[in-house]
C-alpha cells in the first residue's frame, strides 16, 4: 500500500509540475486521473519495491550527492582529455565486480557507471559488469570498488 500511495503522489506531483494549472477543476481531474492510474496498476499487480523503490529514498540521500561529485570530477577529466592536445586516451574494457544482492541494485550500479562521463556499462551479468572506460585511470578508479560499495550499502546489502 505504501508503494501505491507514493506512486500516486509522484504521479500527481509530476502532473502538477508539467501542467502548471492550479484551477480547482483541473486539479480535481489530475487527482482523478492519477488515482485511476494507481488503481489500474494495482489491479495489474505491477506496483512493487523494484518498480517504485520507496525503500531507497532515505538511503539515496547520502548516495546522490556523492554520485553528483563523481560525475562532476569525471566531466572535468573528460573535458581536459578532449581539450588538451595529445592527451592520453586509452580505451579500456574491464569487468567490474558487482556485489549488489538484487537486480535493482545491479541496475543502479550499472546506471551509475554509465552516468559518469568516460565510462559506459556494456553488459550486466551475475556478479560482474562489463565496462568500457575512456582511460586507464578511469578504469582503475572504477576497479577500486568505491562505487560498488556505496551502491551495495544504498541497495540494502552488506
Amino acid at each position: 500500500m505504501v508503494h501505491a500511495l507514493s506512486l500516486g503522489c509522484v504521479l500527481f506531483g509530476t502532473w502538477l509540475l508539467l501542467s502548471g494549472h492550479f484551477d480547482p477543476l483541473l486539479i480535481g481531474l489530475g487527482v482523478a486521473s492519477c488515482a485511476a492510474v494507481v488503481y489500474f496498476t494495482h489491479r495489474m499487480d505491477v506496483i512493487d519495491h523494484e518498480g517504485h523503490p520507496v525503500h531507497l529514498t532515505l538511503r539515496g540521500v547520502g548516495y546522490w550527492p556523492w554520485l553528483t561529485v563523481e560525475i562532476l570530477k569525471a566531466n572535468i577529466d573528460v573535458a581536459r582529455r578532449i581539450l588538451t592536445p595529445g592527451a592520453s586516451i586509452s580505451p579500456t574494457m574491464l569487468r567490474v565486480r558487482s556485489t549488489q544482492p538484487t537486480d535493482l541494485g545491479r541496475v543502479i550500479f550499472a546506471n551509475s557507471i554509465t552516468l559518469t562521463p568516460g565510462t559506459v556499462s556494456v553488459d550486466v551479468g551475475e556478479g560482474e559488469i562489463l565496462v568500457h572506460a575512456l582511460s586507464r585511470g578511469g578504469a582503475d578508479d572504477l576497479a577500486a570498488g568505491e562505487m560498488d560499495r556505496r551502491v551495495t550499502r544504498m541497495a540494502g546489502g552488506n
